[in-house]
């Protein structure tokens, strides 16, 4: 049952004036360090109490945090003190979590939908059941809105991926639902596959002024034409690129990258970002699936980053010094996207065809397993409903 948080780096950290015994780099000699705000100004004093130094500190979290907003993937009933997110990812297989666990937080939120009158009425099967979902998907977003002060991504059915018009009109079936609740269209993104059904669906509802978040995108093609769509989110999955190139060859995207001496999944993120900032497009760029360190500090400068609690928790607990043997530096800008070269078939007007040619077998294989995945725990969502109506005490 994951939730993908959305944290800045501001809240991240909250510390009341604090005294910390740490050694110093180099010295076997342990110092006291008054420590006043999350990016320190510390007094460091040594065996000579009349010798003072100041010594900026801070932790690897707050560092990588001052060039990109990190987000923390993880269960919102655990870890909302550790990590207080300001936006949030609602989906199915978060409500088969809230499901699983007896007496979790929003189960309230979900046997309201499963009472509600309006799919009650519904003659057929299938209809009420979507009904439930797409009322248990609603009580529960709004709930984190309630939470929350950023917004809250409402995952849309995968099984209606390959369908402009049937997403279109899931989008709008949610959004009623929302409104009901008073929950803002300026607080809501729509989560869409980025199948070409998926990206037109996206250009026509930005096109309302509906927000739209872009997922599955594995291939250069379809990152710049959902930017070309409009999409306000798309997200690249670094971990699962680098996966697939660990035990698959060619794909003459990812075989380029390794060439190259880079990692497949950083450099679509890269490649990705400049191409948007050159083309003065305004889509902001996820990454996901990161595995380690290096990876935030490879994309530092990207506009979010998803990251394990494992790894946030260790760049939390690590602290940096001024001198130490690396340093924190933007890997991406406007600025140096502006010197990035494109390929003259790279900055096409993407279409239906020319994207389906320029998807390789790494996209194609990684966006089928995600949309199976996906499309299981909707469908497991409504049998599970289906088992459980009507829910006790209603």
């Amino acid at each position: 049952m994951s939730l993908t948080l959305f944290s800045p780096s501001s809240s991240l950290f909250s510390s009341p004036k604090q005294n910390k015994w740490i050694p110093r780099l180099g010295s076997t000699q342990f110092v006291s360090i008054n420590c006043q705000r999350s990016f320190p100004i510390c007094y460091v004093a040594g065996g000579n109490a009349s010798s003072v130094d100041t010594v900026e500190l801070r932790t690897e979290l707050d560092a990588v945090s001052s060039f990109s907003e990190i987000v923390p993937d993880t269960v919102i009933f655990d870890d909302f003190d550790r990590f207080p997110p300001t936006a949030a990812t609602v989906s199915s297989s978060l409500l088969l979590g809230i499901c699983g666990l007896p007496d979790a937080k929003f189960m309230s939120a979900i046997e309201t939908a499963l009472a509600d009158g309006e799919c009650l009425e519904l003659e057929k099967a299938r209809e009420r059941l979507s009904c439930f979902s797409n009322k248990a998907l609603v009580n529960v977003g709004a709930e984190l809105a309630k939470l929350v002060p950023g917004r809250v991504s409402t995952e849309i059915d995968a099984r209606l991926a390959y369908d402009t018009r049937g997403i279109i009109h899931k989008v709008h079936e949610l959004l009623k639902l929302y409104d009901q609740l008073e929950v803002s269209t300026q607080r809501l993104l729509f989560k869409i596959p980025s199948t070409w059904q998926g990206i037109e669906a996206s250009r026509l509802l930005e096109a309302e002024g509906i927000q739209t978040h872009l997922t599955f995108v594995y291939s250069f093609a379809q990152a710049a034409a959902a930017a070309q769509a409009g999409a306000s989110v798309i997200q690249i999955f670094v971990g699962r690129i680098r996966d697939w190139a660990r035990n698959h060859s060619g794909d003459p995207e990812i075989e380029a990258a390794l060439k190259r001496g880079e990692d497949p999944g950083i450099a679509l993120v890269k490649k990705a970002y400049n191409y948007i900032h050159k083309s003065g497009l305004k889509t902001k760029v996820m990454a996901a699936a990161v595995r380690n360190k290096q990876d935030l500090f490879s994309l530092l400068g990207i506009d979010y980053i998803i990251a394990p609690l494992k790894i946030l928790q260790s760049m939390k607990e690590s602290i940096t010094y001024p001198d130490e043997k690396y340093s924190f530096v933007s890997r991406l800008s406007p600025a140096s996207a502006k010197m990035y070269q494109f390929a003259d078939e790279e900055l096409v007007k993407w279409n239906q065809l020319s994207l389906a040619a320029a998807m390789g077998p790494a996209a194609e294989e990684l966006l089928a397993a995600g949309l199976e995945g996906y499309s299981a725990q909707s469908q497991r969502l409504e049998e599970f409903f289906g088992k459980i109506w009507p829910p006790p005490n209603v």
